[in-house]
């Protein structure tokens, strides 16, 4: 049935609550919801209605494409002179026994590895310490694209960033120029965790608060380039907390049109300060893939980080309003298997994504970081690898 038949058999049911309803006919009419409506979401749509409503949306924005890429990524290191209680990845410079730091030279050597791959796309983000400042990263940026121009530089969060502008004495206006003449090309969505001030005092204090995440963003959008946006998700907010980091996000979205895709970063509670906060059911993602997809009306894309939530809940995200989860990862983040994650070993082959996507009935597209298409492998068949031979060796009695 396709999904807008299924939102009208919605609108007809006579024990759906009225302000349920006119949250659906909203929904309907591309209308925008409310920021009670959303917080209404979360307090009392089922998951059933959720999905009816957010795959509408998607399925409206992209039918059934579903969008990956081929990445790899580059870590700097995992010490940090942030100590935010939710990171199970960093580690304060007491800890530098636990750490690593790599070079640039060590860095570099890491891109130059993929230079047979069709990889696409370097993501380079990690802890921030004070030898990584502008020079550095401006340095990287400009080697990596005067070996490789083809290869996008999706690279560093706002926390970095407002970090080594702070250490150079340069405003963000400046700072996101030279990093873009340099060679930067999109920023990720890290370090949002939640605008709230009081939630993030508590989870993650010291570093660049919610309004400066999005005026780093804001000044990136105002060049023309784009970037994308996160919210940590299942620790000590509330609902309306959540809603309102959306409503931020969509208000910044609606003045410059920057931000490409939203992805919903699940808390996980493996060694760190917050273990004792219990994790969120798969239920909980699902809804909150749901209500982002809805809430945030003029964001093209919500993603799944496969490698975070499990392959298997990755699948069931795409009815609830997801079109991208990620890429091939090859192995080369320890972000989310530091965290707890089902996925310890985060690699997949383009293939066993591919397939991943095929099996709930879903179109794979791999696509680079502005989203244009690489190559749509809807009926795409790879070849079948040779299976090993074995023979009978003889018996001797």
């Amino acid at each position: 049935m396709a999904a807008e038949n299924r939102l009208q058999l919605l609108l007809q049911d006579p024990d759906l609550s009225a302000d349920l309803k006119e949250i659906a006919r909203k929904v309907l009419n591309q209308e925008r919801i409310t920021f009670d409506e959303g917080v209404l979401l979360y307090e009392k749509a089922e998951l059933g209605y959720l999905g009816v409503l957010a795959n509408h949306i998607r399925e409206k924005r992209h039918g059934d494409k579903t969008y990956f890429n081929r990445n790899f990524h580059i870590e700097p290191t995992n010490l940090c002179v942030y100590d935010c209680k939710f990171c199970s990845y960093s580690r304060l410079l007491k800890q530098k026994s636990e750490g690593w730091e790599y070079t640039m030279d060590e860095m570099f050597d890491i891109v130059t590895k993929y230079d047979n791959e069709p990889v696409t796309e370097v993501h380079i983000v990690g802890g921030v310490l004070p030898q990584y400042d502008v020079a550095f990263y401006a340095e990287l940026f400009s080697r990596i694209k005067a070996h490789r121009p083809d290869l996008h530089v999706k690279a560093l969060t706002p926390v970095e960033y407002h970090y080594i502008f702070k250490k150079a004495k340069i405003d963000y206006a400046t700072g996101m120029k030279l990093m873009k003449d340099a060679g930067l090309e999109s920023i990720p969505g890290g370090g949002a965790e939640i605008f709230d001030p009081e939630i993030r005092d508590l989870i993650a204090k010291d570093k660049c608060t919610g309004e400066q995440w999005l005026a780093i963003h804001e000044e990136w959008h105002k060049l023309g380039m784009r970037s994308n946006a996160t919210m940590l998700y299942g620790h000590i907010e509330q609902y309306r907390h959540r809603v309102d980091h959306l409503e931020k996000l969509r208000q910044l979205q609606d003045k410059t049109g920057g931000f490409q895709t939203f992805i919903p970063l699940k808390f996980r509670n493996k060694d760190n300060q917050m273990s004792n906060v219990p994790e969120v059911p798969v239920i909980e993602d699902l809804r909150n893939y749901a209500i982002s997809r809805i809430y945030l009306d003029n964001f093209d894309h919500i993603k799944a980080y496969w490698a975070m939530i499990s392959r298997t809940t990755a699948q069931l995200s795409l009815n609830f309003g997801v079109d991208d989860i990620d890429g091939t990862l090859d192995d080369t983040t320890k972000i989310y298997s530091m965290a707890g994650a089902e996925e310890q070993t985060p690699a997949m082959t383009t293939q066993q994504l591919v397939e991943l996507i095929k099996q709930v009935g879903r179109y794979p597209l791999e696509r680079d970081t502005l989203y244009n298409v690489v190559t749509d492998y809807s009926d795409f068949q790879f070849t079948e690898v040779p299976k090993p031979q074995y023979y009978k060796l003889p018996v001797i009695n």
